[in-house]
């Protein structure tokens, strides 16, 4: 008896998830240094901060 082969099935690979918006994916976002104890005043200079909507993961949250 001649058997019929079925033809594999290929797994795909998942979509990459999305880019955080506010990072453009890499999870660290530029922060103003403020100066001063009271007034708080900002400078010129910026210092690296985790971006808070991803959370450093450079992607967008599910939920």
């Amino acid at each position: 008896m001649a058997t019929t082969k079925r033809p594999s099935r290929r797994k795909t690979a998942p979509a990459a998830p999305p880019k955080c918006p506010d990072c453009q994916g890499s999870g660290d976002i530029a922060e103003t240094v403020q100066v001063g104890s009271r007034k708080k005043r900002t400078t010129e200079d910026r210092q690296t901060a985790v971006c808070l909507t991803c959370l450093g993961t450079g992607n967008v949250p599910t939920t």
